[in-house]
């Protein structure tokens, strides 16, 4: 197994939708140092960092880890002086900390910052306008800010701030996420899409093929990270509740930053 090196700092990131994208190369510019994409590693099936300082940025979904960053991070090794984890969020952070300090193996995470962003699950939240979004980004630059500082000067602490109960995550968001959510029976694809095949060359887990100039889904679950339906040109994507009400076509993505 390859070991990734960096020059004293690595920084890994999930982003479907630019969110950690943007913070991890926020920190990495801070630091002098580049960013490194967790599904690259994961396709490459290089699991293992060794650095003076090693960050991993990931996602709030459903107050905890989107599937693809706690199945990494299980696999993962890390030899570093100083491990820390950020998680960016629109409601609450959650247990995204504690799930991935139980995730990792063999090391403790140093330190926990958060950073409130734009709430990219747009079945629920509209982000359509600039001044909606503007909802979630007051404080993302000092959030940021308080996380470079924190980086910088090797700060610990042992909590991720706001603190959400572990307990309600374990027993709601959690379970819902990994038994309902991420179904792909969940998503359609409206009428207007071009076939520019974008969503399959970018879906992070490969459960998109493009079949006679449309996409279908190969696999019944997925991150659901919505990446897809960020992506999509003719904003073509749909999510189905339980009622068959169909969601999220309605709110146009705001990104700050192309994942």
């Amino acid at each position: 197994m390859n070991q990734a090196q960096g020059g004293n700092v690595i920084i890994l990131y999930f982003s479907a939708t630019g969110n950690c994208k943007y913070v991890a190369s926020r920190l990495a510019q801070a630091e002098g140092q580049e960013t490194l994409s967790i599904v690259d590693y994961i396709r490459d099936g290089r699991y293992a960092f060794e650095d003076e300082v090693i960050g991993i940025v990931s996602p709030t979904y459903f107050w905890g880890l989107p599937s693809i960053v706690g199945e990494f991070l299980g696999k993962a090794s890390f030899k570093t002086g100083y491990l820390f984890f950020i998680a960016t969020y629109g409601t609450l952070p959650g247990a995204a900390g504690v799930m991935a300090a139980r995730a990792i193996r063999g090391r403790e995470i140093d330190a926990y910052y958060s950073v409130r962003m734009p709430d990219t699950w747009t079945p629920v939240f509209d982000l359509s306008t600039p001044e909606k979004t503007a909802r979630f980004t007051g404080t993302t630059e000092a959030d940021i800010g308080r996380a470079i500082r924190g980086v910088s000067e090797r700060r610990t602490n042992r909590h991720m701030f706001p603190r959400t109960p572990a307990f309600i995550t374990e027993l709601i968001s959690q379970p819902m996420y990994n038994n309902s959510a991420r179904r792909t029976a969940n998503l359609r694809v409206g009428n207007d899409c071009v076939g520019c095949g974008l969503c399959a060359k970018k879906c992070p887990v490969q459960a998109i093929e493009m079949r006679d100039g449309k996409p279908v889904w190969v696999k019944d679950k997925c991150v659901m990270c919505l990446g897809c339906l960020h992506r999509c040109p003719k904003f073509a994507y749909h999510q189905l509740t339980r009622a068959n009400t169909v969601l999220a076509g309605r709110n146009a993505p705001i990104l700050l930053q192309s994942p």
